[in-house]
């Protein structure tokens, strides 16, 4: 089953976690980086997707968008997010 796995910037800290279906938001799978300007390296967020359970599906490459903090005002902040199509790293389900 093939899940969508996010990054994000929260607090100054980059976010990465792992969207379940029929789960709520609050108990999905997450790795907060350590304090940093620089986005962590694709090896980074590999290494925490191992930890909590996951791989890259083959072919997977991240993808990059940006929004505003503030939906539909444009001299609000950028908010950064990048997606990449995950699996559980047994193969199964979670």
């Amino acid at each position: 089953m093939e899940h969508i796995a996010q990054i994000s910037i929260r607090g100054g800290r980059w976010c990465l976690y792992v969207a379940l279906m029929g789960v709520p938001g609050s108990q999905w799978p997450e790795h907060y980086f350590g304090r940093t300007a620089r986005v962590p390296t694709v090896a980074d967020r590999s290494r925490a997707l191992t930890k909590l359970g996951f791989v890259f599906t083959d072919g997977a490459e991240w993808e990059w968008t940006e929004d505003n903090e503030t939906t539909g005002d444009d001299t609000s902040p950028v908010v950064l997010l990048a997606s990449i199509k995950v699996r559980a790293r047994n193969g199964g389900q979670l």
